[in-house]
């Protein structure tokens, strides 16, 4: 037991003291032993220690370098207009035809295309031209927004609804103004072919016998 705890001394001292220190043993007047740094002239023996089993650290891997984040683009605000028909434009046109022309600023993005959209719904092909011709539109009040879409078609941003109204005479009211007559029918929209009158059969006269 006592030599146990005389290992575990020389031990601790060892680890405590600097790398460059001797160790010295010696005893003293009680008759115990003591290792000590400082032999403060006692008749002590120099303890030699057995080098300590040691391993050298593992090198660190080199940081590997990160590559700076590529800047998302910055979504495009498009500053939109519909120039014409203006807001509440009264129209007038018997075919049904509406011009109508747009605006963007900055100028569309390429993949970029404008789409006119009727009452919320498009009208024809999407295109980068600034003009655009709606045909056959009913009669009435029809609201008018403008988009721009990408190469999908997916809307990336739009107007308000606009609202316009188209004047157009109606079928009845041409029939008015200028009736239809034999040969018309077939050939004039408010002339169709149901509504011909019936021709009558001339009969031949037979006198009674």
């Amino acid at each position: 037991m006592i030599i146990l705890r005389q290992t575990l001394a020389v031990a601790l001292l060892a680890a405590a003291l600097p790398c460059f220190a001797g160790v010295y043993s010696y005893v003293d007047a009680e008759g115990n032993r003591v290792f000590t740094d400082r032999p403060a002239g006692e008749a002590a023996e120099e303890v030699h220690l057995k080098p300590s089993n040691s391993m050298p650290a593992p090198p660190m891997p080199a940081a590997r370098p990160t590559e700076p984040a590529a800047p998302k683009a910055a979504s495009i605000i498009y500053q939109l207009r519909i120039l014409s028909p203006t807001a509440d434009e009264a129209i007038r046109n018997n075919a049904g035809n509406v011009s109508v022309t747009v605006q963007a600023e900055p100028t569309l993005h390429p993949g970029h295309a404008y789409q006119v959209l009727l009452d919320d719904q498009p009208f024809g092909a999407p295109g980068e031209q600034t003009s655009f011709a709606l045909s056959n539109v009913d009669r009435g009040t029809h609201q008018l927004a403008l988009a721009v879409v990408d190469e999908q078609e997916r809307v990336l941003q739009r107007t308000a609804n606009q609202p316009f109204h188209l004047i157009r005479t109606s079928l009845a009211q041409r029939r008015m103004v200028n009736p239809c007559q034999k040969a018309d029918y077939g050939v004039r929209p408010e002339c169709p072919l149901k509504d011909k009158p019936v021709e009558k059969r001339d009969i031949p006269f037979v006198p009674f016998l």
